[in-house]
């Protein structure tokens, strides 16, 4: 059963940044983050498909490892909730590093 579409708390941003995943059964990919908030981010792993969910690890280049779990998916692209709310100004500097102007 899956839960019902909530409206989000904070406005994802787009990005473009690689990304290393794992799940939480060992399974490893690479992808690609497409927005991010404080609150989550959407990835596009380039073969792995994202069950909703699954626990799952991504590392962000330059980055330590950001728990969290798939919320949604949707052809080759998926929403993760991360664990913990992730600081403002990080997001703000990855967004100003790895946005559509930088």
């Amino acid at each position: 059963m899956t839960r019902p579409m909530l409206p989000r708390r904070y406005i994802r941003r787009p990005v473009s940044m690689s990304v290393q995943c794992r799940t939480h059964t060992g399974m490893r990919d690479r992808g690609v983050i497409s927005d991010i908030s404080i609150e989550g981010c959407c990835i596009r792993p380039r073969s792995l498909f994202f069950k909703v969910g699954t626990r799952v690890m991504i590392r962000p280049e330059g980055m330590e490892v950001l728990t969290g779990v798939v919320r949604w998916n949707k052809d080759d692209v998926a929403g993760i909730e991360f664990d913990r709310p992730m600081y403002g100004p990080v997001v703000d500097y990855l967004v100003l590093r790895h946005g559509p102007e930088a």
